[in-house]
């Protein structure tokens, strides 16, 4: 569905499960309230008990026990006193409970929070950092996150893409250049969140490191170059005959990109003193995700969660229709966990 009917469809569906969960609670309430209501009134109709009497006998000096039987009714002002008394008490404290089961039903639904982070957050004082150059520490400080993201990415996403020839068009479509104009295309995909950091983490960082990361970008994007021309033409659209070679090249031009970019978190670990900050991406094997050491379902969700907040026009108009539709309770549409929260996982 398009994103505005989407968002209305979604609308729609989350009111429906509020409004029925609102009804749920105080059915349940209302019955709850009327069976204590029922036992509450049948035991205050009547207060009857034993009255037991000491009488004292003149002639005998000792006191007599009397005892008798006494069954006062809602006719004696102190009994209709108490017995008000005890139904305003038991009605507010009902009405106050209704009301809370009301109001928890519309409650806003909170988004889960991020699983408690396993590794010590850094900042511009940890490791070898204050050595380095100022450009080279802040470049590093804003990329390290995105860099992180985009070898999750290579590993949880792109080596299945490149096994599968129904997506190869999708694998092309990462190094191509978006939205041309007057001949000149926008930078794609692997050059945003790859190649353009790899370059200006290079230029920022001292000669003894650059050199090795600028060798490194050369031998990135040497490896997504083969990698285009063995998914190119292909798409699961087109009938055309496949070639035998054409897996096992992508899948080899995906190797020599992982080693690539592994050297590129190496040279970055050595040269900040934060020994395996920048997490390595281990080869292809039954135990890959196991020693990778990051959460596949964490990366899902941040993504889906990513791309919902974009097609509803970012986190300012996502929060401007929580705001205006169900009376604020709904829920905020981005949730998007913090990337340095990500990032320390």
């Amino acid at each position: 569905l398009p994103p505005p009917l989407n968002l209305w469809v979604e609308l729609y569906l989350f009111s429906s499960k509020q409004l029925a969960m609102m009804l749920l609670s105080n059915f349940l309430l209302v019955a709850f309230i009327a069976v204590d209501a029922i036992h509450a009134f049948s035991s205050s109709g009547t207060n009857c008990g034993h009255k037991s009497t000491k009488v004292y006998a003149p002639s005998l000096g000792s006191p007599l026990r009397a005892t008798s039987n006494e069954c006062n009714d809602e006719s004696s002002p102190t009994t209709k006193s108490s017995t008000s008394q005890t139904r305003r008490t038991w009605l507010q404290k009902s009405a106050s409970t209704l009301l809370l089961g009301s109001t928890a039903a519309f409650a806003p639904i909170q988004p889960a929070s991020a699983a408690p982070s396993n590794r010590p957050v850094t900042d511009a004082s940890s490791g070898d950092l204050p050595e380095l150059p100022p450009e080279a520490v802040r470049s590093y400080l804003q990329y390290r996150f995105s860099l992180q993201l985009a070898a999750d990415y290579y590993l949880f996403d792109l080596q299945s893409m490149v096994s599968d020839t129904d997506e190869f068009g999708a694998v092309s479509d990462l190094v191509a250049s978006k939205g041309a104009r007057g001949g000149q295309g926008g930078a794609s995909r692997i050059e945003r969140e790859y190649v353009n950091p790899m370059r200006i983490v290079g230029l920022s960082m001292p000669p003894e490191y650059a050199d090795d990361i600028r060798d490194t970008q050369f031998a990135f994007e040497k490896a997504m170059s083969k990698l285009t021309k063995a998914t190119n033409g292909i798409r699961r659209d087109l009938p055309v005959e496949i070639d035998a070679s054409a897996v096992p090249k992508a899948q080899a031009a995906w190797e020599e990109g992982r080693v690539a970019f592994n050297s590129f978190f190496t040279i970055l670990n050595t040269a900040t003193g934060l020994k395996d900050e920048l997490t390595l991406m281990p080869p292809a094997g039954p135990n890959q995700i196991k020693e990778y050491g990051r959460n596949i379902r964490r990366y899902n969700e941040f993504m889906k969660k990513t791309k919902l907040c974009q097609n509803r026009g970012g986190p300012t108009l996502s929060a401007a229709w929580g705001q205006l539709m169900v009376s604020g309770y709904l829920q905020d549409s981005c949730g998007v966990e913090p990337l340095e929260g990500y990032f320390f996982q």
